[in-house]
């Protein structure tokens, strides 16, 4: 069949500004960032976001005190290398009468990748001044940072709950005259995010295993610092626990659950509170939550059988409709 001229004109036509529209597309810029990082999902009748603080690459064969052909061997296992980007996470509750929120990322401590917490929160659908509480799982500076926006309280009206024992040695400006020079700054974060919150009378310590609001207590897990917390969330016979620091590269400790970090206060404990967290979370089935884990850092831990380490099961995504 013939095509009249005129149709063969706007045919022609047609085409050419659909090839100069392919052309400009095609020149467009890359976007190069993620979306908004946060996920939510319920336990129970508690609603829970994750949100990210973002990823900071650490040269994690200096710092696991395990051989660094160990180390190596297990990151490429997991198709990772040296220096591993590593998630920082933090954790909001809504319990439907309090609004908790568990650590919270690093701010302006712990380098220029991090600090998106807040962004990520109100990305999520809530402001800082909704925060009813927040639970410190240890007081490093990518767990308290977040807790100030520059001078001021980023969290203006929430009470801060820790364990005493991380508050008496964090807190301690004799502790910090005292310390390596390499850790002072860790003594210096903590007080400079602490310190305004205390002084508000908004600091609030704890000591031992305590139920903080129904349905959130805590479970002393001290190693990695001396007051190390982990938050055991549960509603309608369902349990989220978030366990901060007893995880830092996945690919290497769930192998070998005893490898430590040299950030760890006492070693010996800290690998002894990590064997301990996850034998009961392969052997109970329970949600887990950790502040190093890949976002959204939530998943399941199984035992490998035969083997004296663990696998990683990330949460199923789920668009929560």
């Amino acid at each position: 069949m013939l095509i009249p001229f005129k149709k063969m004109a706007v045919v022609a036509a047609l085409a050419g500004l659909a090839t100069a529209s392919l052309t400009a597309f095609a020149a467009a810029p890359m976007v190069k960032n993620q979306a908004p990082g946060y996920y939510r999902l319920m336990v129970g009748d508690f609603e829970v976001t994750a949100l990210s603080d973002g990823t900071v690459k650490l040269p994690v064969r200096d710092l696991l005190n395990a051989p660094a052909a160990k180390v190596d061997a297990a990151l490429k296992r997991s198709f990772l290398s040296n220096p591993v980007e590593t998630s920082v996470n933090a954790y909001l509750v809504n319990t439907g009468s309090k609004l908790v929120l568990v650590d919270t990322g690093a701010a302006g401590l712990f380098g220029p990748t991090l600090g998106n917490m807040l962004a990520n929160l109100k990305a999520a659908g809530y402001q800082p001044e909704q925060v009813d509480e927040i639970y410190i799982t240890h007081m490093h500076p990518d767990h308290v940072g977040g807790l100030m926006a520059g001078s001021a309280m980023a969290f203006p009206n929430a009470i801060v709950r820790a364990d005493k024992a991380d508050a008496d040695f964090w807190l301690d400006e004799a502790k910090m005259n005292t310390a390596p020079a390499d850790a002072k700054g860790f003594f210096q974060g903590a007080m400079a995010s602490l310190k305004p919150y205390a002084a508000a009378g908004k600091l609030k310590t704890f000591e031992g295993a305590t139920e903080l609001v129904p349905g959130i207590k805590t479970l002393p897990t001290h190693g990695h610092t001396a007051g190390h917390s982990v938050y055991v969330i549960e509603s309608k016979g369902e349990k989220l626990m978030l366990w901060g620091d007893l995880m830092h590269v996945a690919a290497v400790q769930f192998e070998d659950p005893a490898v430590t970090i040299k950030f760890d206060t006492e070693n010996k404990a800290a690998a002894k509170e990590r064997i301990k967290a996850y034998a009961d979370a392969a052997k109970s089935g329970y949600l887990v939550g950790a502040a190093h884990l890949a976002f959204p850092g939530l998943g399941h831990v199984r035992k490998v059988t035969g083997a004296r380490g663990y696998t990683w099961v990330p949460l199923n995504y789920s668009s929560l409709k």
